[in-house]
């Protein structure tokens, strides 16, 4: 069983208006870094990894960030090349796997991944943190988001591979009736123990368990890629 499926129900998302619609506007926490990162006044190449339809990769852009964005989902890339040319900014963006990203080692400063990297078993999950690092800068910024297994989601459907669960015919949640939703594709789950295991070569500056939504808990953090 392939486990690094979700970019399917993210690409049929994508392709409507409602699909769309909750994911338009930046995140406050990479607002936050970004304008942090900003302030120290040098150039800054970020990517948005998993970039759905530009939230991010839009915002580095405005804020004068080279602004790279990749995904699976060839719907997401095509809105984010239609809006960054609507707003008159810069983003490269491509259709790629997050397992062998198309980039030279050591290539950014800032990679974001904002709940992304969680969709496929623990071998792909590892791969893309690899990768991450791979193509980081040392001294460089990552941030992103795993599923925690305080969320009312772990352990629930068919165990495909350690922490790795698939529910199949999931029930709409609310808000998202009538659009795909990913929850029948493989999901990890993880401690902060795990976590912090998963990030070798990284040093955490920041990490929090958060509820997004009732029961939605994910980790949320940020790290340097080390030298």
């Amino acid at each position: 069983m392939r486990t690094d499926t979700a970019h399917i129900a993210w690409n049929s998302r994508w392709s409507t208006e409602d699909g769309r619609a909750d994911w338009l506007a930046a995140e406050p926490e990479v607002v936050a870094l970004s304008e942090t990162i900003r302030a120290g006044g040098e150039e800054v190449r970020a990517l948005d990894l998993g970039c759905g339809v530009g939230r991010h990769a839009l915002h580095f852009a405005r804020v004068g960030f080279e602004a790279h964005a990749i995904d699976m989902a060839e719907a997401g890339v095509e809105q984010v090349r239609q809006s960054a040319a609507a707003m008159g900014v810069t983003v490269e963006a491509s259709v790629a796997p997050m397992t062998a990203l198309p980039f030279p080692d050591g290539h950014f400063d800032y990679v974001l991944s904002f709940n992304v990297i969680y969709h496929g078993d623990g071998e792909i999950v590892r791969a893309a943190i690899a990768e991450i690092r791979r193509v980081l800068k040392p001294g460089g910024y990552f941030q992103g988001t795993m599923l925690s297994k305080r969320n009312v989601n772990y352990g629930v459907g068919e165990e495909v591979a350690p922490n790795t669960f698939v529910r199949e015919n999931p029930p709409a949640e609310a808000g998202d009736e009538g659009v795909a939703s990913d929850k029948d594709h493989p999901h990890f789950y993880c401690n902060a123990n795990e976590l912090t295991e998963l990030f070798e070569g990284f040093e955490l500056y920041r990490l929090e368990d958060r509820q997004q939504k009732p029961g939605g808990w994910h980790w949320h953090f940020t790290a340097e890629r080390l030298g």
